[in-house]
C-alpha cells in the first residue's frame, strides 16, 4: 500500500507542478487554491508512504515521478522541445525510479 500512496503522491505532484504555471505568481485565486489543495494532498501521501517506506527512496521516487509527468506534459502540452537527448534523460529518470522499486 505505501508504494500506492507514493504513486498518487508523485501524481498530485505533477498536477501542482502543471498548476502553478497558471497561479501566475499566486495572483490568481483559483488556481492558487488548486495548486496548494493539491501540494497539500501530495505532501499527505507522500507522509504515508514513509510510514513504511526508506526517506530517500520516497523523496527520490517522487520528485522522479513529478520531473518525469511534469517534462512530458511539457513536451507534450506546452510544445516544449522533445529532442532525443531530452528524452533518454527522461528514460534514465525513469529507470532509476524503477530501480529504487525493485530495491525496496
Amino acid at each position: 500500500m505505501a508504494w500506492a500512496w507514493l504513486a498518487v503522491a508523485g501524481g498530485l505532484e505533477i498536477l501542482w507542478a502543471v498548476l502553478l504555471k497558471y497561479t501566475e505568481g499566486f495572483t490568481r485565486l483559483w488556481p492558487s487554491l488548486a495548486t496548494l489543495s493539491a501540494m497539500g494532498v501530495s505532501f499527505y501521501c507522500m507522509s504515508r508512504a514513509l510510514q513504511l517506506l526508506p526517506m530517500g527512496t520516497v523523496y527520490a521516487v517522487w520528485v522522479g515521478i513529478g520531473a518525469f509527468g511534469t517534462a512530458v506534459w511539457g513536451m507534450a502540452v506546452e510544445g516544449e522541445p522533445a529532442s532525443a537527448l531530452r528524452i533518454l534523460c527522461l528514460v534514465l529518470i525513469l529507470a532509476g525510479v524503477a530501480g529504487l522499486k525493485a530495491a525496496g
